[in-house]
């Protein structure tokens, strides 16, 4: 793969494209210059979007909306044209919320795509981690194949934790959606390089090991979660192992509050 430039990546969980455009997203990305941006919990329908939204800072957008209005849905936002647009993964359940939209960007000699995907979240109660398990039994064998296919890069609010140095108050949270053992569990397993794993890289993870308070991505609005950073890292890059190792640095933005996550970009050695 070629390696004549840097690729910067980023990801970001919105909360409602809507929002974030009155609190300046557009300005923002015009300022960081991603290559792409990939972005979940747009909130949005294609109506919303023409005339307003198909652009943003020069960058083309493309996007899974959800079929239920003001609901989940991704995007990606990007200055190289794709040779593929990929919109879902398959599953009829979770396509409807628009939960996968992956940009292909194949040259002779190289498959690579990039990913935008917005995991669901059990918080509300056990309908919905009920559905969130049924995503992730799903998801892990959708990964594994097109991993056997092609380079990738997932970027997405994953709401799962994976590790204790991931969020503040890892003891009090083991029995709650984001850290439940069979999610941590699921997450391993997708990172573990043997027969039964997938075998991705947890990019931010090769990159800072050792982190823990500095890795947050996600404050609660209840009390003074963000004031005292009392966080989880819940939005990701995952990479196929020969991606991750072109990854050169990472950026949180802890202080830009288009939603209660944080933008997290990544810098690749390599060229779209």
């Amino acid at each position: 793969m070629s390696t004549s430039r840097l690729t910067k990546i980023t990801s970001l969980n919105l909360n409602g494209l809507r929002s974030a455009s009155t609190k300046g997203v557009a300005d923002w990305v015009a300022q960081t210059a991603p290559d792409c941006i990939c972005m979940q919990e747009i909130r949005v329908q294609a109506s919303d979007v023409v005339g307003r939204f198909e652009e943003m800072a020069g960058l083309k957008g493309h996007f899974h909306f959800a079929e239920k209005k003001g609901y989940a849905g991704t995007a990606i936002y990007t200055r190289h044209e794709p040779s593929e647009v990929v919109v879902g993964w398959g599953d009829t359940e979770f396509d409807a919320e628009g939960r996968y939209l992956e940009l292909r960007f194949d040259r002779p000699g190289r498959k690579l795509s990039i990913i935008s995907s917005y995991f669901p979240s059990g918080s509300s109660g056990e309908e919905r981690q009920a559905a969130k398990f049924r995503f992730l039994a799903g998801f892990f064998p959708y990964l594994t194949r097109l991993k056997q296919e092609r380079e990738f890069i997932l970027c997405g609010d994953l709401n799962i934790a994976h590790r204790e140095a991931d969020l503040k108050n890892w003891k009090g949270n083991q029995k709650n959606s984001g850290f439940l053992p069979e999610e941590r569990a699921w997450m391993t397993r997708l990172l573990d390089a043997g027969a039964d794993g997938a075998g991705l890289v947890d990019v931010y993870r090769h990159l800072k090991p050792d982190t823990t308070d500095a890795c947050y991505t996600w404050w609660s609005n209840r009390g003074q979660a963000y004031a005292k950073n009392v966080g989880w890292r819940l939005d990701y890059h995952l990479a196929t192992p020969a991606l991750a190792q072109l990854a050169r640095s990472e950026e949180i933005y802890k202080t830009v509050k288009f939603s209660d996550h944080a933008p997290i970009t990544v810098e690749y050695e390599f060229g779209i």
